[in-house]
Parts: C-alpha cells; structure tokens; sequence
C-alpha cells in the first residue's frame, strides 16, 4: 500500500523537486504530493496541485452549451505535474498518483468551486496515459480535461 504525503525538507528530492517545487509550495502556487520509499525516503513520484481556470470558449461546444453564459472562465484545478522515478516506472505508481490526485480534487470540490481537472501532457505517452483514465482532449490547446461530474461518479 502507497501513502502519499505533503513534500518536507526530509525527502532527498532532485531536479523540479529541489529547484522549485519547494519555492512553489512556500508561494502558495501549487501543492506538491510525493510517493515516498520508506524509511529512506526515496520519491517514487509526485504530482502538484493548483487552482487555474479556462475560458468558456476553450470548453467543447458540447459540455459548453450546458454551462452559464455569465462565466467567461471556468474554474478548474491543475494536475501541473506527474511524475515518476524512472526505476520505479511500470510498477502502476503513476496510476496510484492521479487516482490520488483525483480523489484529493474531488474533496476539494466540494468547498470550491471546481469543473473540472486539467493537464498538459508533455508526451504522447502522457496524452495516452490521461486518455485511459477518461481525460478528453481539449481543441486547439493540447490540454485536456475530466469533469468533475465524472470523478464525483468515481468516488461516490
């Protein structure tokens, strides 16, 4: 069983993680999550929350047409990264951090305001990743997205 944690100064962290993640959080700019090896504390992976929006316009006409023509953006949260260790990959780590991730945002959605949760795959590998798991590809952008409809359905 994996538990994730809130990032601490007692993870040895490299690269994003050292860099910046550290700062990010100290900002109040995003919440970063890590996978840990105990009791070395090795990271298997981490993902990061924030808050971020979208315009309607960028929304499918489909989902569009069902939401309030008074909001020209629509509040989102951000899976901003995702990430795990390469000695670690294929052991379904990634697929244990976005249901994390997801369950995280679906708690959080129910104090504010959320339609749903956004990505921007790096890779295809990421964009075939965030496929399985229901995301839909948003036009024109390379983002895509999961509402939060469907990841309430998940959790109930």
């Amino acid at each position: 069983m994996y538990i994730t944690e809130s990032l601490n100064s007692s993870h040895n962290i490299d690269n994003y993680l050292v860099k910046q993640a550290t700062q990010d959080v100290k900002r109040k700019l995003s919440a970063c999550f890590v996978i840990a090896d105990n009791p070395i504390k090795r990271i298997k992976g981490y993902y990061t929350l924030s808050n971020s929006s979208i315009s309607l316009e960028s929304i499918p006409e489909t989902i569009r047409e069902r939401l309030p023509k008074s909001y020209i953006n629509i509040p989102l949260t951000l899976i901003g990264r995702l990430a795990v260790d390469k000695i670690y990959q294929g052991q379904g780590i990634g697929k244990i951090m976005l249901v994390d991730a997801l369950k995280r945002c679906h708690e959080l959605s129910k104090q504010i305001g959320s339609f749903a949760v956004i990505v921007d795959p790096l890779d295809k590998d990421a964009e075939l990743f965030y496929l399985k798991f229901g995301f839909i590809k948003l036009p024109d952008s390379g983002k895509m997205f999961l509402s939060m409809k469907t990841i309430d359905q998940l959790f109930k």
